[in-house]
């Protein structure tokens, strides 16, 4: 909130970001003002349709009303500021917020589609050994609104520099989706609304380390979510060496919570498993990952390790990547290696940091 400076005997107003606004709570506030409640339904097209970003764009409303407005909220938008792109055709964006603080989203163009992958939260708070975003403190859960400016900014620059706009959306930027779940529930709500960006919920992934309260919580609302579970390891002893999590959410849990995901609502689940030379990259391993994909129906995602600074983790071969794929799918599973992308502008999988603050724009 912001704070208007006061007149004399009088107290502080404090205006609300009129953009964490649900439109059930904007027909509330236009009754106790006296205003027609369908006038809520225009501001939200204005908002989330328009991109309306100051009242006076909002020629379909009364004066007076913009006024009243303006008097009672603010605009807090999640702006694309810093612009980097891969040799490969990867390009990472920084989002400054209105508080100063920044996040970052992936824009991961290929023949078939343009994915975004984008930030829940800004930091983290779950520490994985191996990942940037992991070595840096959560110092908020971001709004439901600037996740959908991170969309609708990446989506902006896709139809700029491919000439189409996004096809699917990845909540594996920064932080934990579901640890920050009602404003990703919100956000959502935008994305898929027709009225808005009409995105089909099985475009959308929700990409977890395994919360299980969180899992569930999806199960019980039916979402039609894509879920994929960051795994990386397939015991929980190794699996405790490098994720923190897996000390209150053990492997066993996940794939019960995940059975009940599945039953709910039917979509196969993604297994994200990086390869670390000589830590998880046996053939004892790969069994043992074998006996966790056949809990459920799933897709195996082996992912190249992309290097962190200050970690001592490092890919493995390409000798040993291609026997532990050779026996999954032997196994009878669905599984592929991932090729990194944007490994050059630190915009890979757990590369994620915030370090485009000190970088140069490198897009017109």
């Amino acid at each position: 909130m912001d704070t208007v400076n006061p007149s004399e005997n009088s107290k502080p107003v404090q205006k609300i970001n009129i953009r964490t606004m649900a439109r059930e709570d904007l027909a509330q506030w236009l009754e106790q003002n006296n205003e027609p409640s369908f006038r809520a339904k225009q501001i939200f097209e204005w908002l989330w349709i328009k991109g309306a970003d100051h009242f006076n764009m909002m020629t379909n409303l009364p004066q007076s009303l913009r006024a009243r407005l303006e008097e009672s909220f603010v605009f807090h938008i999640a702006e694309v500021d810093i612009i980097q792109k891969s040799q490969d055709g990867t390009i990472k964006v920084g989002f400054a917020l209105h508080d100063g603080r920044t996040v970052e989203g992936v824009i991961i163009p290929t023949s078939k589609r343009i994915t975004a992958c984008i930030s829940s939260q800004v930091g983290c708070t779950l520490h994985c050994s191996f990942c940037a975003t992991g070595q840096l403190k959560r110092d908020r859960n971001l709004a439901f609104s600037e996740i959908v400016d991170q969309v609708r900014g990446l989506n902006r620059l896709a139809l700029d520099q491919f000439g189409r706009g996004l096809t699917n959306i990845v909540f594996m930027g920064m932080g934990e989706p579901l640890l920050n779940l009602e404003e990703v529930f919100r956000a959502t709500e935008i994305l898929t609304a027709e009225e808005a960006m009409n995105m089909a919920s099985r475009r959308i992934t929700l990409s977890t380390v395994g919360i299980v309260r969180g899992i569930r919580k999806l199960a019980e609302r039916g979402s039609k979510f894509n879920l994929a579970w960051s795994l990386h390891a397939a015991t929980n002893a190794k699996r405790a060496q490098i994720m923190d999590i897996n000390k209150s959410n053990p492997i066993e849990e996940v794939v019960e919570v995940i059975k009940e995901f599945y039953a709910h609502t039917k979509r196969k689940i993604t297994l994200e498993y990086i390869l670390f030379q000589k830590f998880n990259d046996s053939e004892e391993d790969a069994r043992n990952l074998v006996s966790i994909a056949k809990e459920f129906p799933c897709f195996i995602n082996l992912i190249e390790y992309n290097s962190v600074e200050g970690v001592p983790l490092e890919r493995t071969t390409p000798t040993r990547s291609r026997r532990f794929l050779e026996i999954l799918t032997d196994s009878g599973l669905e599984a592929h290696i991932r090729r990194s992308r944007g490994h050059d502008i630190d915009a890979a999988c757990g590369q994620l940091a915030g370090k485009n603050n000190d970088l140069n724009r490198l897009l017109p």
